[in-house]
């Protein structure tokens, strides 16, 4: 629970900034409308307060199931093993992400609200069922994401402890985390656009409903390829860095504490 906290508040606080210029370049109003370079820590109070417990909870459910998933001697289990660990990680963890996740993006894209005024205001008209609206999205988002990060970041760990003959190091972890988060955040940026879109939408329209599968039409006939992949530079960045800094600071924290 420390390690996974103390690793998720690292990584969000210190990416948050390029976090916004991606949200504001998938938002539909474009990113000028959305607030540009303006108020670029906008929402830092609603990803402050839910980071800790996000992580915590993602890590607790991850290293729990790998646990009692049977790994075996083949080498062939063990990426199924992560796959069904991390998705199940990631169930568990958007319980607390989301409502965090739909109050920080609705105020990147409106900088000169606080995300006091957003909360109430999003309680007020839509619920508490606005809080999680897009948690169908983010779990099609965040799923496909951690089948391709954590087993290639276990995969490449292994590789590279075979290699030198030791348990790789936590910088060693943290690179190998690098990798694997950038590659996974490329294929997976789609599914983020839709996931943004469903989130920013206003109540009553065609996306508020949380169709993951209209949202990517829509973005292909509007804006086309382009669309689908809006914002996936700053999303590859903030997550190849998130990547070293948070599976870095995950496995050095853990073998402190332990």
């Amino acid at each position: 629970l420390q390690a996974g906290g103390v690793a998720g508040v690292c990584v969000d606080l210190i990416l948050f900034p390029l976090d916004t210029v991606k949200t504001r370049l998938q938002s539909p109003q474009g990113f000028r409308k959305a607030g540009g370079f303006r108020g670029i820590y906008a929402g830092v109070p609603s990803t402050a307060i839910g980071s800790f417990p996000n992580a915590a909870a993602f890590f607790i459910t991850y290293e729990n199931v790998k646990s009692v998933l049977p790994r075996g001697s083949s080498s062939y289990l063990s990426p199924a093993t992560h796959m069904v660990a991390a998705s199940l990680g990631e169930v568990v963890a958007c319980l607390i992400r989301v409502p965090s996740e739909v109050i920080k993006q609705r105020a990147q894209v409106s900088p000169s609200s606080s995300t006091l005024r957003i909360l109430s205001h999003t309680l007020y008209h839509e619920g508490i069922q606005g809080l999680y609206r897009g948690y169908k999205s983010t779990l099609l988002r965040e799923i496909p994401f951690s089948l391709v990060q954590f087993p290639l970041w276990e995969s490449l760990k292994d590789l590279w402890s075979w290699k030198q003959g030791h348990v790789v190091d936590s910088w060693q972890s943290a690179v190998c985390g690098a990798f694997a988060g950038g590659f996974a955040a490329a294929v997976t940026t789609p599914l983020d656009v839709a996931k943004t879109r469903i989130m920013l939408a206003k109540a009553g329209s065609s996306n508020a409903s949380g169709n993951v599968l209209a949202a990517l039409g829509g973005i292909w006939r509007t804006q086309g390829l382009s669309g689908l992949f809006a914002g996936v530079v700053p999303r590859m960045a903030a997550i190849s860095l998130g990547g070293f800094i948070f599976l870095g600071t995950y496995e050095k924290t853990r073998q402190l504490l332990l």
